[in-house]
């Protein structure tokens, strides 16, 4: 016997203040979900992220181990095809339409965009190194972060990762990426306003206040992974710190070793129930310097698209997507999901 329907619902999320429809009509069964096309790729041909191709990449800020006379495990480099220049001055520019008030600006295109290249070996994604070796690219990401930090002009720092050509990768090399800029992108205002909205109203963090099991994939000593009440994409994924931390860079050896674990479990899990789907990983973190008050209440986490869905004219045109699978299903299906070991 056929289950009923179930009806569509709009949910607002508390972190991003986003407001996302579910519209379970739209969809198969959540657990047939796949991507049309894995994104497995062994080509290596002439790839310049590959050992013994270093002197074609740009140039290197450090590897692990530091050693040069030593077998490399992560490089982070400069990205050959910058989106930013780390050569020019943070300065404000002239105002380009002198003659109006409407409150255009421009500054110079200062900032940083750098490459981490997450292993030597062209066939190795992210997921197939083991939990220590997720957690030095981890801690790769927190030692580049604080070497941008010391750069007064730099005022948020974004680290994410595109894996797939679909998703973004030009390279299909597992690498991420990180870019530093001297604003606070329009995104990262208004999540840290939402937050703070919350907690006006509660006392309590958003992010430390998540503890339904519905929404529970699994968790370790140090995190809790789990599909957003409000998750914008079907089979999107957070995991978040248990501790309250505003900013990623705080992270030690222990919990990027812990971090390491339960990322790969969720990229390994997605990679399985979904057919190893192009995604997107981002690190929420916060801008570099807020105040006390801030610290109260802003807690970074990651976040793990699978790019199963195209955005299309209704979320370009409202900011509000349609998401055709509930959470609590995705969160099910994923927590199902057995990884060899």
């Amino acid at each position: 016997m056929a289950s009923p329907a179930r009806n569509p619902e709009i949910r607002k999320d508390a972190v991003t203040s986003r407001w996302v429809i579910f519209s379970p009509a739209r969809a198969r069964r959540p657990s047939d979900f796949k991507a049309k096309t894995s994104t497995n790729s062994n080509q290596n041909q002439e790839c310049p992220f590959c050992v013994g191709h270093e002197h074609e990449c740009a140039p290197e800020i450090f590897r692990v181990p530091p050693d040069s006379t030593s077998d490399w495990t992560i490089r982070v480099i400069e990205n050959l095809y910058p989106a930013l220049s780390r050569d020019l001055e943070p300065t404000l520019l002239q105002n380009p339409n002198p003659e109006s008030d409407c409150g255009d600006l421009v500054l110079s295109g200062f900032g940083f965009h750098d490459v981490v290249i997450e292993s030597p070996f062209h066939p190795v994604h992210l997921y197939d190194l083991s939990a220590e070796g997720v957690g030095d690219v981890i801690l790769a990401y927190k030692k580049r972060i604080e070497q941008l930090a010391l750069h007064q002009s730099i005022k948020y720092i974004q680290v994410f990762k595109n894996h797939g050509a679909s998703a973004g990768a030009s390279m299909s090399h597992s690498h991420s990426q990180i870019m530093a800029v001297p604003i606070i992108p329009p995104m990262v205002s208004t999540r840290l306003n939402s937050m703070k909205e919350y907690f006006e109203q509660t006392g309590k963090c958003s992010l430390c206040e998540i503890r339904s099991k519905d929404l529970l994939i699994d968790e370790s000593t140090h995190f809790i992974s789990i599909v957003p009440f409000a998750a914008t994409f079907p089979f999107e994924i957070w995991i978040i710190p248990r501790d309250h931390s505003s900013h990623f860079h705080e992270i030690d050896s222990e919990k990027a070793l812990d971090l390491g674990g339960l990322l790969k479990l969720m990229l390994r899990k997605i990679s399985l129930q979904l057919n190893n789907p192009p995604f997107n990983f981002m690190i929420h973190t916060s801008p570099l310097q807020l105040s006390n008050s801030q610290l109260s209440y802003t807690h970074w986490y990651l976040q793990i698209i699978p790019q199963l869905t195209t955005v299309a004219g209704f979320e370009i045109g409202t900011g509000c997507y349609i998401n055709p699978v509930l959470p609590e299903d995705a969160a099910k299906v994923l927590r199902e999901v057995k990884v060899p070991m």
